[in-house]
């Protein structure tokens, strides 16, 4: 998937309050009903781009800190994120990354939740290699059924 983003397929570097103020007004009402693609760059820096793409193009390829998905609703005279996960299967962060996700959002000046309004818990399996979504603390593997690690092991440079 890497191979195939553009140098022009990175997500808006959303860095301050004005930044976010200026991208928020290019979207319409039909983009802002539903959730947007995010990550947070190694550089601690929000990207965010429309629902469709894929959250390694958002990056511009590059590693991040989190990703996931995010929307927004108008509150008074501010805006809010009023639904926010970690839900990628380009990058399967861990669910302890909101912490980044938290300072983006708080740098730029946006009203959050505390945490992720819909956490998902990605595992590799040490044996077959596979990327697993663990459902209802079931921790075995969907695809050869070996038992998966009870910490996050989905490392992307490995």
């Amino acid at each position: 998937m890497k191979a195939a983003v553009r140098p022009d397929d990175g997500g808006r570097r959303i860095g301050s309050a004005s930044d976010f103020g200026g991208w928020i007004v290019e979207q319409s009402a039909a983009e802002l009903a539903g959730p947007f693609t995010f990550v947070v760059g190694t550089d601690g820096v929000l990207r965010l781009a429309p629902r469709r793409s894929e959250h390694v193009a958002c990056a511009g390829g590059d590693m991040v800190l989190s990703a996931g998905e995010i929307s927004f609703v108008r509150e008074a005279d501010r805006w809010t994120v009023s639904e926010i996960s970690n839900q990628s299967t380009g990058y399967c962060p861990d669910v302890a990354s909101w912490a980044e996700v938290a300072r983006a959002l708080d740098s730029v000046g946006l009203r959050r939740p505390s945490g992720f309004t819909h956490e998902v818990v990605f595992r590799r399996c040490p044996d077959c290699q596979e990327h697993n979504i663990v459902r209802e603390d079931d921790f075995v593997c969907v695809f050869c059924g070996s038992d998966l690690p009870a910490t996050w092991n989905v490392d992307p440079t490995a």
